[in-house]
């Protein structure tokens, strides 16, 4: 694919929409829609050269037999998912910094430990070029609800069992139900 240009689409007030050219191998024109954060993407580089959005946290407790996720009300798809902690990164902050932001407005849990950064990953590479850094680590404290009116969210503790059950029934966010599959299944 050859790029030739990108079109600003329509803008609210977190999301635009774009409309970039391509030119397929055989000469061929293609637009392909997409979404993203950020409101002025002008080139190619500025498509796909910013830094990271949000975080995602994957937190577990001091002695890593239990995961933490929110189960939260999704209004794109109308329903209760899965997912891992997580949120978008403030001007000037750290991924660090916000994901002790994050875990603390969503959960009310406080961050221990920081045990892995992971680098930085697409969210949704099919429609958004939105990109996430996974901050994997330890927390603790008292769950308390989220301090926003505008989420709902129910945060636990769940362990390896409870997680192997879960994925067969419940719905969750693609990335956190990987995890959560193969840290169900592979570590002890």
């Amino acid at each position: 694919m050859k790029f030739k240009g990108i079109i600003k689409k329509e803008s609210g007030r977190f999301i635009h929409r774009y409309d970039i050219q391509y030119e397929t191998e055989d000469g061929q024109e293609k637009i392909y829609e997409m979404i993203s954060r950020d409101k002025g993407i002008d080139s190619l580089e500025r498509l796909n050269g910013r830094g990271p959005d949000a975080v995602v946290l994957m937190m577990h407790s001091a002695d890593g037999k239990r995961i933490l996720l929110n189960r939260e009300y999704r209004m794109a798809v109308g329903d209760w998912v899965y997912n891992f902690p997580a949120g978008l990164i403030d001007p000037g902050e750290t991924p660090e910094e916000a994901a002790e932001r994050e875990l603390r407005e969503e959960t009310g849990l406080r961050l221990l430990e920081i045990r892995d950064k992971i680098g930085e990953s697409y969210s949704a590479v099919g429609f958004s070029n939105e990109m996430n850094v996974c901050v994997v680590g330890v927390c603790d404290g008292e769950i308390q609800t989220s301090d926003s009116a505008f989420e709902e969210i129910e945060a636990a503790w769940y362990t390896r069992e409870e997680i192997r059950d879960l994925l067969k029934t419940a719905r969750f966010a693609a990335r956190t139900q990987a995890y959560c599959y193969l840290w169900s299944r592979y570590t002890e």
